[in-house]
């Protein structure tokens, strides 16, 4: 499709943009002179965007790439955080996709190369820099490998987001399997960039990258309203034997809780125990994410319910926690009248489970208790081993 679309083409994407595409792909004939499938591509990929990209999303003057693309893209909440890590003179984004990542350092960074090697998607962003008038970002259209192969230019930042789909299109997230293979052409990224920032899966565990990558400073979790996104480690010539450990939690809110902490800070930290007192303190997923088991309480001086719920206590009120924090309403045991004496007629709460012997579907069947409502209840084991549900009310601060 020629850029930019015709007037008709994006008056009918603007018409339709909240309509559900599979019912406007059935409707084609009623737009003859309209190139429909890919205009209800377009209108697809907005709706993948709304949330991630919202910006974006609102914006008419741009084109979008297949919605796949846009899945895999970086929110610009994490995106603005990435550039928010770089600096100096020059930086190369080698997996380029549909430049969010790129349209962000070049907030923080003079001159950007962004590769790519899918022409059609080089193509697409070209186009959708000039809409937004950013002029220093300069596009490369083939694989990373031959780029930096290629290129005379050293970077103060390679950035690099490996594919984590196989040719079966399924999702893979070890190194080895990733393209471009970063363990494989680590040598030759350290060679042509002074740092580089590597963006891998959350499902990849921590320790194994560690010890696969060597070449440590530094590592951020990243999580966006505690759902985590990526892990996101700095790699230099000058490993750290221990490498820090930040933990970022970018909230709806704007605001964002950090807590940072290393392997050997978590090892030395001993944890201490007790039965709940008058707040009820849950980790986000990112501090989880990162292993802050103990480290976490010790920072903030909380007590442990127990070793392996990673629930924490206190009487007095931590507001600067990282996580959800609540006050304890009452510690019943697991009882359906003794729960839904404590909730109206519609017996609505939202529950948790930790180092408990039954799912959250579990225990809704045995309770009755459907989701939602004010209260929370988090069913756990205490220290003598009994089955306990704590009811809170969640703590606004």
């Amino acid at each position: 499709m020629n850029y930019p679309l015709p007037a008709a083409a994006r008056q009918y994407v603007a018409d339709h943009l909240h309509d559900d595409p599979a019912t406007l792909a059935l409707q084609a004939r009623r737009y003859p002179g309209l190139p429909v499938p890919e205009l209800v591509r377009q209108i697809q990929a907005r709706q993948k965007a709304r949330t991630k990209l919202p910006a974006w999303a609102d914006n008419p003057d741009l084109i979008f790439p297949p919605a796949l693309s846009v899945e895999q893209a970086s929110s610009a909440r994490t995106a603005a955080f990435k550039a928010s890590l770089v600096s100096g003179q020059r930086l190369v984004d080698l997996t380029g996709g549909f430049g969010v990542d790129a349209t962000h350092f070049a907030t923080q960074v003079p001159e950007v190369h962004y590769v790519e090697r899918d022409p059609g998607l080089v193509a697409v962003v070209q186009y959708n820099l000039a809409q937004l008038g950013i002029t220093n970002i300069t596009c490369h259209a083939g694989d990373a490998l031959s780029f930096l192969k290629s290129t005379p230019d050293t970077f103060d930042w390679i950035y690099l987001d490996p594919a984590r789909r196989n040719p079966a299109d399924k999702k893979i997230y070890r190194l080895q399997d990733c393209e471009p293979d970063v363990l494989r052409i680590l040598p030759l990224l350290l060679h042509k960039g002074n740092r580089v920032l590597l963006k891998t899966s959350p499902m990849l565990d921590i320790e194994q990258a560690l010890l696969e990558l060597k070449q440590v400073r530094r590592l951020w979790v990243v999580a966006v309203d505690n759902e985590c996104k990526e892990v996101l480690y700095e790699l230099g010539p000058e490993a750290a034997v221990d490498p820090e450990r930040y933990t970022v939690n970018l909230l709806r809110n704007g605001q964002q809780q950090e807590f940072r902490l290393n392997k050997a800070r978590e090892t030395r930290a001993v944890a201490r125990y007790a039965e709940a007192q008058g707040y009820l303190y849950e980790p986000n997923v990112a501090v989880l994410k990162a292993g802050g088991f103990k480290s976490i309480g010790t920072a903030f001086e909380l007590l442990k319910l127990g070793q392996h719920s990673h629930l924490y206590t206190s009487d007095a009120l931590r507001t600067d926690f990282p996580g959800r924090i609540f006050r304890i309403v009452a510690t019943e045991r697991y009882d359906r009248d003794a729960l839904r004496a404590h909730l109206g007629p519609e017996a609505r709460a939202h529950v948790t489970t930790r180092n408990f012997p039954d799912t959250v579907a579990d225990f809704r069947q045995r309770t009755g208790i459907r989701e939602g409502g004010d209260l929370y209840m988090f069913a756990t084991t205490d220290l003598q081993g009994k089955l306990v549900v704590l009811v809170c009310e969640k703590q606004t601060v």
